[in-house]
């Protein structure tokens, strides 16, 4: 939704700023993550747009399952975000902030799905591969899809490479058509 997006991104350009003068991106993370994680949930999304759920009960029950797990500058956001009904926004703040860190800390976030699955050492050999083509450190994740029936497919951010089985024969199937 490009209008949550909006309203999500000075957030966390606000947010990565506080964390970077702290020296604690990866803590921002954790804490963002969770969250959102919160912030998701089915029974609470009902609450949010419950007329009869108050801000101070939202932000009481919000802080009570984030528990001690939050500090000073994260019990603030919450009862911002909260106080400006912006609470549904915290999984794209946590997404964007998600992608400044690993910009600024030159890693990309990677998928490769394959038809089967492949060992370890098959990984490793595409992990390195993927960043010696990218230039950049690669956090490459795995998963398999038998629909692609053989071969992979690899996203890396805008970067889509689609080797699959499953996309060579729709590629013939449409050149037959033509």
């Amino acid at each position: 939704m490009a209008e949550l997006s909006n309203i999500a991104r000075p957030y966390a350009q606000a947010i990565f700023e506080l964390a970077r003068q702290q020296d604690d991106l990866a803590g921002w993370g954790d804490r963002l993550e969770l969250l959102a994680a919160i912030a998701a949930n089915a029974d609470l999304v009902n609450l949010v747009n419950n007329p009869h759920v108050s801000s101070d009960q939202l932000e009481e029950l919000i802080l009570g399952v984030a528990g001690d797990r939050l500090s000073g500058e994260s019990i603030n956001l919450v009862k911002l975000l909260v106080r400006n009904g912006r609470i549904n926004a915290l999984p794209e703040i946590a997404s964007s902030y998600a992608a400044r860190r690993a910009e600024s800390e030159s890693v990309i976030e990677a998928e490769m799905i394959t038809a089967s699955e492949i060992d370890d050492t098959q990984r490793k050999q595409f992990a390195d591969a993927l960043q010696s083509k990218l230039g950049r450190k690669v956090n490459l994740d795995f998963e398999v899809d038998e629909e692609l029936i053989g071969g992979a497919v690899i996203r890396a951010g805008d970067w889509v490479v689609d080797g699959s089985v499953r996309a060579q024969l729709e590629q013939l199937v449409g050149a037959l058509r033509a």
